[in-house]
Parts: C-alpha cells; sequence; structure tokens
C-alpha cells in the first residue's frame, strides 16, 4: 500500500479526487454522484457526444477522461442515450459544467450524472493525464466525490491495487438483455423524435446483445430489417429456431477471451450453418476469435470519433484505399498476425496499423473493430448495414 505521506496536499476546495493504483492521487472538484467507484482509467478525444459515450455499455467498468474541455456545455436529454444499462462509472473533465446551451436539453449535465449514479471529476489537467496514459498505459483507479472533501485516501488506494483489472474480465453478462426482445424503435429525426420499426418487415436479423448501442439496431431497421434481440449467452439452437436471415454480434465490453468461453462455440456453429453474420467491436473480436485468431490486450485503446481507418485487400475495388473517419471505443484488438489463411484483413488503422476488419473467405461473414452507426464521417460506413441487409435476401 502507498504511504499516505506520499500523496500530494489536497487543495483547498477539492471535493473530488482520482486514486491510481500506484498511490498517485490527482485532486479536483466532484461533480454528479457522491461516493467512490473502481475502473480502468482512458481516454476519448471526440468532440461531441458525452452522453451517448457515458451509456455505451462497452465502457462499462472505466473511468473517462475527455480530452475535449468543454463537456456539458449542451446539457443532457432523453434521447441521446444508447443504453439503460451499465455504462462508464465516472469522467474526467477539464473544465466545470456549465449552465446547458442547447435548445434539446432537459437537464444539466451534472444533474443527469447524479441521477443515473455517475461520479464527475472537473478542474483537472486532462492533457497531462492523457500523455501519462499514452506513456505508461491505462491504469486501474478509483474516482471519488465527497462534498466535504473528506477521503480515506489509504483505503482508495488499496481498493485500487485489489481491482483485478478488465483483462480476462467478462463484462458482457453485467450488461446484456436477459430475455428476448423485437427491437421497435426506428430512425431519429429532428423535431419528430425516433420513429418506429415495422415488426413485419424482411430480413429478420437475430442480434446477439454483448451489451449494444441502441443506435446500431436502429440503423439495421433503417436498411430494411425486422430486429430481434437476444442475451448473449443464447444458444446455436435457440438463435436458429427464430428463423433469422442473417446474425448481428454486437458492441460491448470487457476481454474478448472471456466473453468467448460462451460466445465462440455459438459463432462457429452460425458459420457451419453458412448464416450470414455482421459484427460490431467486440462482435468483430468474437467473430476472429470463432474463425481462429486470437486478440490481445491494448496499451492505450482507442477512444474517439476521428479516428481514420482504410480499406485494405481485395473486393473493393475502385474504393479499395478509401478512408473513412470512424469512431471507436476499444482496448482489447485482433491481433493481425494471427489471422488464419480463410481471413481477409479488410480494414486497418490508420493511426497504428492495428487491424479494423475482417472478412470470412467462403463465408456470409464479416465484422469491423470501430461504430459505423456513431456517425463520426458523418456517413462514412453506413455502407455495412446495407451491406449486411442487402445481402440477406
Amino acid at each position: 500500500m502507498a504511504d499516505p505521506a506520499s500523496f500530494r496536499a489536497q487543495p483547498s476546495g477539492a471535493t473530488g479526487c482520482l486514486v491510481l493504483a500506484d498511490g498517485t492521487v490527482v485532486w479536483g472538484r466532484g461533480f454528479g454522484a457522491v461516493g467512490a467507484s473502481v475502473g480502468e482509467v482512458c481516454f476519448n478525444t471526440a468532440m461531441t457526444g458525452y452522453q451517448e459515450v457515458m451509456t455505451d455499455p462497452s465502457y462499462a467498468a472505466q473511468i473517462v477522461t475527455f480530452t475535449f474541455p468543454h463537456i456539458g456545455n449542451v446539457g443532457a436529454n432523453s434521447e441521446d442515450v444508447e443504453s439503460c444499462v451499465e455504462g462508464a462509472v465516472g469522467c474526467i473533465v477539464r473544465e466545470d459544467v456549465t449552465e446547458p446551451s442547447s435548445f434539446r436539453s432537459i437537464e444539466t449535465f451534472a444533474d443527469w450524472m447524479v441521477r443515473n449514479g455517475k461520479i464527475g471529476l472537473s478542474g483537472i489537467d486532462t492533457r497531462a493525464l492523457t500523455r501519462r496514459i499514452r506513456q505508461t498505459g491505462a491504469p486501474n483507479a478509483v474516482i471519488a466525490h465527497a462534498p466535504d472533501g473528506k477521503f480515506d485516501l489509504p483505503a482508495l488506494v488499496k481498493r485500487a491495487q485489489e481491482w483485478p483489472g478488465l483483462e480476462g474480465m467478462d463484462l458482457a453478462i453485467r450488461v446484456t438483455r436477459h430475455k428476448h426482445e423485437g427491437w421497435e424503435g426506428g430512425y431519429w429525426t429532428l423535431g419528430k423524435g425516433y420513429g418506429r420499426a415495422a415488426r413485419d418487415a424482411k430480413p429478420h436479423v437475430v442480434a446477439i446483445d454483448y451489451g449494444s448501442k441502441d443506435n446500431i439496431f436502429r440503423n439495421l431497421v433503417k436498411a430494411g430489417a425486422r430486429v430481434t434481440v437476444v442475451p448473449a449467452k443464447t444458444s446455436f439452437d435457440e438463435v436458429m429456431a427464430l428463423q433469422p436471415d442473417g446474425v448481428f454480434l454486437s458492441n460491448g465490453p470487457g476481454d474478448p477471451a472471456a466473453t468467448g468461453e460462451y460466445a465462440v462455440p455459438v459463432i462457429k456453429a452460425l458459420l457451419e450453418a453458412d448464416m450470414p453474420i455482421f459484427g460490431i467491436c467486440l462482435g468483430h473480436q468474437l467473430l476472429a476469435l470463432a474463425a481462429g485468431a486470437k486478440t490481445i490486450k491494448m496499451h492505450q485503446g482507442h477512444r474517439g470519433a476521428n479516428h481514420p481507418v482504410q480499406r485494405v485487400g481485395e473486393g473493393w475495388g475502385e474504393t479499395s484505399g478509401l478512408v473513412e473517419i470512424t469512431s471507436m471505443n476499444h482496448g482489447f484488438a485482433v491481433d493481425a498476425a494471427t489471422l488464419p489463411e480463410n481471413v481477409e484483413q479488410t480494414h486497418v488503422s490508420l493511426f497504428d496499423g492495428t487491424n479494423c476488419g475482417i472478412a470470412i473467405k467462403g463465408k456470409r461473414a464479416f465484422a469491423v473493430q470501430y461504430h459505423p452507426e456513431a456517425s463520426p464521417g458523418p456517413q462514412d460506413s453506413f455502407y455495412l448495414f446495407a451491406k449486411f441487409v442487402g445481402g440477406l435476401g
């Protein structure tokens, strides 16, 4: 345990802190929920979409450092929530949360954080924290908020040190649905909100929920599909009993190798049955594992809405080499060096060359590491939904 004498003195007015597993304490001003939460500290470079980030189940057990300084400036609303299940446990921001300036806002971001039990920390040099993560990797830490400014620092350090970290952790089971659900939400339009899905539409896509974002399902509906969402541990026989025309593998949190213990056998069976498959993020990693590849823990991960990805390999025709601006959120990656001969790499990151897409040769199965539904380009990657749904017939 770190020696309390080594802690930097608490500055006047500090009502929040980030306590790293190595004993480092970063002081700030707490907002949102009161208490303490443990998780992995990461950073996100997006300039917009903080509410979507905080409600993305892929951020379960993570504390998000926003590099953009003005977080909370457009408030919060009921339409920008990606999921009602667990998302990020807290966030770290540079500036204090101000009164919102947006006609869509119905409450302040700080009030929204309180209502959703998430802890915030402002007044932080987020550039310095981001540099530390880039240099030394994503640390385990506790984020804490106490209006009276009283903290048991040794206990918080101990909690951060005893937390096992994301590697080897199956979090999909914590954020998945627990029963089958016919998806009813349609696409959003200004002034009208979300439309309704046509439940008699064809083709029928069964989406396996490992911690999904709702906007993925809306995009599948927009592409012409009828969507049924099922829990992460749904068996092959249960999936096939729903008579799908195709299967979607969702995003989600945690270590793909851990979730793969129960997900990979189902995906292998789907591949053997020649079922069309489309995967995003964790779903991409699980498809790769099912095909025989391996995944690795990344040093800092990819999280933001400005990640350039290039189309590579055969089959792209005139669009080969085209670059898409993508949204990403992942701390694990498919190890491209382990891809079997029957798996083609279709996309690569132009930031670090990591794998961002695969296609199974001889099968109607493909996946991408990034999030096409997040509209970072804003429509650079929408073709993926049309490609999947349009190919089901």
